[in-house]
């Protein structure tokens, strides 16, 4: 395959909708070989088919099976990935007064747990061959406060937590570390909120499309070896 990531490995979570399917989209289309994982079999194999990537079922947010699912998509792809995207994730809008604490754990799980334990048992390898890119996908509110974003917000400041302690970790190690954080994006994980009914919410409209983080994501990937960058704030025009 031809483009800017040929020859390079990249898995992706949260690969079977929303802002995941379009950076594996993205990644396939610049040469990369690509997993994506996701939990739910049918729509993971059917994005993977639609961009001629692998599809590899798992929850990363479980220990016990993640070296199982790393050995999977190495195998699939020939390889140990060199390219980690940590875009799955869970939402949900609630003021902390009324927050519920099983949603507060799947969020924790979804958006926290999962990236540091997949950050954690990828890193080695990395390290080893002294080059590789973890991405994470932060958000606005990982950056700023909004209301009913209590939990969601706790989740996301700690991913910028864990990426700018990573990022100072690798400082000379030839891995990146890089966050992007975007605006509202119109993704699936707003079905059930139906933000062109709240008053305090963008339309879905007025939203960033999953395309437009992935081409943020591609575009620091591919930036030289020498140039890591660090945080990328995206919003709509």
């Amino acid at each position: 395959m031809s483009g800017p990531l040929a020859g390079r490995r990249a898995l992706v979570t949260g690969a079977s909708r929303g802002i995941g399917r379009a950076v594996a989209a993205a990644l396939a289309g610049a040469g990369a070989e690509v997993a994506l994982v996701a939990r739910g079999v049918a729509p993971l194999e059917e994005a993977a088919a639609a961009m001629g990537g692998v599809a590899v079922p798992g929850d990363v947010a479980e220990a016990r099976g993640l070296a199982e699912l790393v050995r999977r998509v190495t195998e699939r792809l020939g390889g140990p990935p060199d390219i980690v995207v940590h875009a799955a994730g869970a939402f949900a809008l609630q003021r902390v007064v009324e927050s519920d604490v099983a949603r507060l754990d799947a969020m924790l799980a979804a958006n926290l747990r999962g990236p540091f334990l997949l950050t954690r048992a990828v890193l080695p390898e990395l390290l080893e061959r002294g080059r590789g890119d973890v991405v994470f996908i932060g958000s606005v509110a990982g950056r700023r406060a909004f209301p009913e974003n209590g939990a969601y917000s706790a989740t996301k400041f700690g991913v910028r937590g864990l990426h700018e302690v990573l990022a100072e970790e690798l400082r000379g190690s030839g891995v990146r570390s890089t966050l992007i954080e975007p605006a509202a994006t119109d993704t699936p994980l707003w079905d059930p909120v139906d933000p062109d009914a709240h008053p305090h919410l963008p339309s879905r409209a007025a939203m960033l499309r999953p395309e437009a983080v992935a081409e943020a994501v591609l575009w620091a990937l591919t930036r030289p070896p020498e140039v890591r960058v660090d945080t990328l704030a995206i919003e709509r025009a």
